[in-house]
C-alpha cells in the first residue's frame, strides 16, 4: 500500500515528466517551424495535454524556454551542502554538484533554450521577469538555511546579490545575438559557464575585491 509520502513522490514524478515533456516538444517545434509560428495549443497537442495544463506549468509561450529545472536541482543541491559551510560557498559548491548532473542530452537543450532567449525578441524582453522569479527562490533556500525569513532585508540582499552575479556572467553575451557569435552562446549556454560563474561568486564571496 503506497503512504501519502510515496503519493506524493509520485505526483511530482509524474508532474515533472509532463513539464519536461512540454519543453521538449515546444523546443522540437520552435526549431521544426520558428517560435512565432508554433502555437501553445501546438505544443500542448505534441505533449498530449490540454492548453490549460501547459498553462499550469508555463504561464506564458516564453516561460516554456526560460523555465528549465536549473534552479530546482541548484536548491536541491544548496540543501544538501553540510551546515557549516556560509551561504556563498555552500551556493559555489551546489552550484558545481547542479551543472554536473545535467547530461550532454539536457546540456544540448539548454543551449538551444539560450539560443532562443537571444535571437526571440519576445523571450528576451521576459528574461528580466525570469531573473525575478529566482531572486524569490534563491531566497527562500537562504532563508530556511540561516533560520531567516525570506522577506528578511539581509536575506534579500544577498539573494539579490547572487542573482547580480549570474546577470553580470550571463546578460552581457546577449550582444553576441547581434554579431552571430555561435561558439560564445554554446559555451555560455554549457557546462563551461559553471567555471565562469563560480569565479564570479568566489569574487563575491571575497567581498568583491577591485
Amino acid at each position: 500500500m503506497t503512504d501519502r509520502t510515496g503519493q506524493a513522490s509520485l505526483r511530482e514524478r509524474k508532474k515533472a515528466k509532463t513539464r519536461a515533456s512540454l519543453r521538449e516538444h515546444a523546443l522540437r517545434l520552435f526549431r521544426e517551424q520558428g517560435y512565432q509560428a508554433t502555437t501553445v495549443e501546438q505544443i500542448a497537442a505534441a505533449a498530449e495535454v490540454s492548453p490549460s495544463t501547459f498553462f499550469r506549468y508555463f504561464p506564458t509561450k516564453e516561460d516554456v524556454v526560460l523555465q528549465d529545472d536549473m534552479d530546482t536541482r541548484l536548491v536541491e543541491a544548496f540543501v544538501r551542502q553540510p551546515p557549516e559551510l556560509a551561504p556563498i560557498p555552500a551556493i559555489r559548491a551546489a552550484l558545481r554538484e547542479a551543472w554536473g548532473s545535467f547530461t550532454t542530452e539536457e546540456w544540448e537543450l539548454i543551449r538551444e533554450s539560450g539560443r532562443l532567449g537571444m535571437e526571440v525578441p519576445e523571450i528576451r524582453a521576459r528574461t528580466m521577469n525570469e531573473f525575478s522569479r529566482v531572486i524569490n527562490v534563491v531566497a527562500e533556500a537562504l532563508a530556511r538555511r540561516v533560520g531567516r525569513p525570506p522577506d528578511d532585508l539581509r536575506v534579500r540582499v544577498e539573494a539579490g546579490a547572487v542573482m547580480g552575479v549570474m546577470m553580470s556572467v550571463f546578460l552581457p553575451e546577449h550582444l553576441a545575438a547581434d554579431t552571430g557569435a555561435e561558439v560564445v552562446k554554446d559555451t555560455l549556454f554549457g557546462p563551461e559557464s559553471a567555471v565562469r560563474l563560480d569565479e564570479a561568486l568566489a569574487l563575491l564571496e571575497e567581498g568583491l575585491p577591485l
